[in-house]
């Protein structure tokens, strides 16, 4: 990592809360001083934002798990390419609401995918970028499915209980592997103790970074 770069992602199972503390965050960092890019995926750009309807499409259910997979390393290359690296060789701080740990727990841990196999390709679509920090917020999945129940839901929101438990899981053991990237956050808190426990780790990073 270049001294005038830090990118920062956040993963979670869906309602996780993890588009709102991105939010924060970056308000935060800006605050702070420092130029900063929010962003997500899939999305990002606009050829990404195409691929995203696509993917999220309610009514796409007989999408396979490759097609979903290629799908999402495609927005993601295009992404990487048109909107993160750029800013990051600016030395803009990039905060990202999902990236490769995504793949990872969905199309790998909950869809049966080789993880082995899918981190090699994520290299292809990341251009071998990381993150420096990874923020899992993390909470029990039967909470995180009453968050969404009033609102529209996307083709994933709508998979079951069992699959959802399964992407949990997956990042649970994404977390182990990688301890010092990835750092779990209890998301059942209310808004502000996640985001004040959200900005100590973005703090002691800073520290060491500029």
């Amino acid at each position: 990592m270049n001294k005038r770069e830090l990118f920062v992602t956040f993963e979670g199972i869906e309602g996780a809360g993890k588009s709102t503390q991105a939010r924060l965050l970056e308000k935060y960092v800006s605050e702070l001083g420092y130029p900063v890019f929010l962003t997500r995926e899939p999305g990002g750009t606009f050829i990404s934002e195409q691929i995203r309807k696509i993917i999220l499409e309610p009514q796409n259910t007989k999408m396979t798990e490759v097609t979903e997979l290629f799908l999402y390393l495609a927005s993601r290359a295009q992404h990487v390419k048109e909107i993160i690296l750029p800013n990051l060789n600016k030395g803009v701080i990039v905060i990202c609401d999902r990236f490769s740990d995504a793949t990872l727990a969905y199309q790998g841990y909950a869809r049966g995918l080789d993880v082995d196999f899918l981190k090699e390709i994520n290299k292809v679509a990341t251009d071998g970028l990381e993150p420096d920090l990874t923020v899992l917020l993390d909470m029990e999945v039967k909470d995180s499915l009453l968050r969404k129940q009033d609102q529209v839901l996307n083709r994933i929101d709508k998979e079951n209980f069992e699959f959802h438990n399964k992407v949990r899981r997956g990042y649970l053991e994404i977390a182990k592997k990688e301890p010092d990237r990835v750092k779990v956050v209890d998301a059942n808190s209310v808004i502000d103790n996640v985001h004040k426990n959200i900005t100590r780790l973005i703090d002691d990073l800073l520290s060491g970074c500029f």
